[in-house]
């Protein structure tokens, strides 16, 4: 058994796959077994009881995690003149129009968010093939297409975390690093999950969050009981 599988066993050690654990037992789990050489970013991913391929189930939002990410997020913004001016002294890290088109066009894409004026829409809506994949559309619904460029920037830096589901109806986001306390990741856990709650779409029928499950960067997953969640 080569080194990652070694590791990969004794991070497994102690986790019952088939049990439910409450949230406050399976943030200690997956932190003891966050043990990289960096600070591990911690994931929730939840299975949802919807079909995205119908319009009625698609959920989307954002959520602004109280304690932030413990991630640095670069922010672009597509802004002209004042609101240009605006967004830079708001601490975005790209601002352009025309020209930041063009770059994205040409595959240089140095940004985690997107946001917009929406003037700008139709010259953004070109790079939707691009950006739409990436998760970085600016969207009116999460709030990244907006005339307020300065609050806009603001959420993103301060710990704003987009969510959308997946075809399977599986959703997966950060929601902070294995140096946070137990109590600040609990926290933006309890946050991001009513946030999914609050997004759920009018065509979603029977058990809406079906599973929930947390995991650091490199260390295998712990299933949590959804009631301790939500």
């Amino acid at each position: 058994m080569g080194k990652l599988g070694k590791r990969t066993t004794s991070a497994r050690e102690g986790i019952d796959r088939k049990a439910l654990y409450p949230l406050g037992e399976a943030i200690a789990l997956v932190k003891e077994r966050a043990n990289a050489k960096f600070d591990e970013t911690i994931e929730i991913a939840m299975n949802l009881g919807v079909d995205p391929r119908h319009a009625d189930q698609m959920v989307r939002g954002v959520c602004s995690l109280p304690n932030g990410t413990g991630r640095t997020v670069r922010v672009a913004v597509f802004a002209r003149d004042a609101k240009a001016e605006e967004a830079k002294a708001a601490g975005a890290d790209v601002v352009g129009a025309d020209d930041l088109v063009e770059q994205v066009q040409a595959g240089k894409i140095d940004f985690d968010r997107c946001i917009a004026t929406p003037d700008m829409m139709p010259l953004v809506g070109r790079l939707g093939k691009i950006l739409g994949p990436r998760n970085l559309m600016p969207n009116p619904k999460v709030g990244t297409v907006t005339p307020d460029v300065t609050e806009a920037v603001k959420s993103a830096k301060g710990g704003a975390v987009e969510f959308r589901v997946e075809k399977a109806g599986i959703l997966h986001a950060g929601v902070g690093k294995a140096s946070f306390d137990a109590a600040k990741l609990e926290e933006n856990i309890k946050a991001f999950a009513d946030a999914v709650t609050k997004a759920k779409p009018s065509g979603a029928k029977g058990t809406y969050v079906k599973r929930v499950a947390i995991s650091s960067s490199m260390g295998p997953g712990v299933h949590v009981d959804p009631s301790s969640v939500i």
